[in-house]
């Protein structure tokens, strides 16, 4: 019963916290002229947000933050070195994120940070992770009881652990192309975590995850659409890296696999249409990512996120029962 108080509140603070930033955030980034440039390739339904403030994930990422150490301070939530790596991955994926969205203002374009820069910042976060991880006695060993797959990687998890981290982190980042779509397949996702993270035993990690999700429901308030601030990379970056890290310390990357498949997919269409435009000189989709496909089909950008969001809750159902019963 206490544990579902603490849950209860958490989400609740977390809601009225990013609604409360979000309304003073919005009007000061506008002032401030903080605008997203919007590429040359969409439609012009999208050209039209030209403009629109970006750097909205700060108004989910701050909360989270700070209520988490306000949370610690006062006894309401146990440290672990779990949590610490969390916050490690939130915060340093945040801050590539905002560097990458304040370039990209400051030059009036799209082109924040190169690849190979995120990529390197990413590494060191990846490293950090690994390093922390091993010191409070992490296993190495990628374990599905369901599979009978019980696999030791030894340093080779480093690897592993930088692959799913970045991996996830663009895969969000990618999917973040319409209005409220990555914050609301998101808000889905870390409900699922935090449900598989208190069955199985990691607490702290799913008060964070429903403590984030308070959040990013809070967000979806101004993102939903029309959208009146989007997170840019300052959001999505932090997302997809905090999931996988909460999938990685629960020992449920494949639990992830499922939860986050709608994020695959998005993915996944644009490595395909860049492999069979070089290779065959066709197009496989109209326009990627998936989303675009479907805008130029014809479907309005509301029902795609719908029909987005449904799936992504449907996946996330389907986690729970695999990621509760690995």
């Amino acid at each position: 019963m206490l544990l579902l108080t603490k849950a209860i509140v958490v989400m609740m603070v977390g809601f009225l916290s990013s609604c409360i930033l979000g309304l003073i955030a919005v009007p000061l980034l506008k002032k401030m002229r903080v605008g997203q440039k919007i590429s040359v390739f969409v439609g012009e339904s999208h050209r039209k947000k030209e403009g629109t403030p970006t750097m909205g994930g700060l108004i989910f990422i701050l909360p989270t933050i700070f209520i988490t150490l306000g949370l610690l301070l006062v006894g309401k939530l146990d440290y672990s070195s779990n949590l610490g790596i969390v916050l490690l991955v939130f915060i340093g994926y945040a801050l590539i994120g905002f560097l990458d969205d304040f370039l990209s203002i400051r030059k009036g374009n799209n082109e924040g940070l190169t690849t190979y820069q995120k990529l390197f910042m990413q590494v060191l976060i990846a490293v950090a992770f690994f390093y922390i991880y091993m010191r409070a006695g992490g296993e190495t060993s990628w374990v599905v009881g369901t599979l009978h797959i019980d696999m030791e990687m030894g340093w080779l998890y480093g690897l592993f652990i930088l692959f799913v981290l970045v991996g996830a982190s663009n895969a969000v980042n990618i999917t973040d192309g319409l209005d409220g779509l990555a914050g609301g397949l998101s808000a889905i996702a870390f409900v699922a975590f935090a449900l598989i993270s208190l069955v199985v035993g990691f607490e702290e990690l799913g008060l964070f995850s429903l403590l984030l999700t308070g959040c990013l429901v809070g967000f979806l308030v101004f993102n939903t659409h029309p959208a009146k601030i989007f997170m840019g990379d300052t959001g999505s970056l932090a997302l997809g890296a905090v999931m996988a890290a909460i999938a990685i310390l629960t020992h449920r990357e494949l639990t992830l696999l499922i939860v986050a498949f709608v994020f695959v997919i998005e993915t996944l269409s644009v490595i395909i249409q860049s492999i069979w435009v070089q290779v065959f000189h066709k197009k496989v989709f109209l326009m990627t990512p998936l989303h675009h496909h479907f805008e130029k089909l014809g479907w309005k950008e509301n029902d795609i996120v719908k029909l987005f969001w449904i799936a992504g809750l449907i996946l996330a159902m389907s986690g729970i029962i695999f990621g509760v019963w690995l």
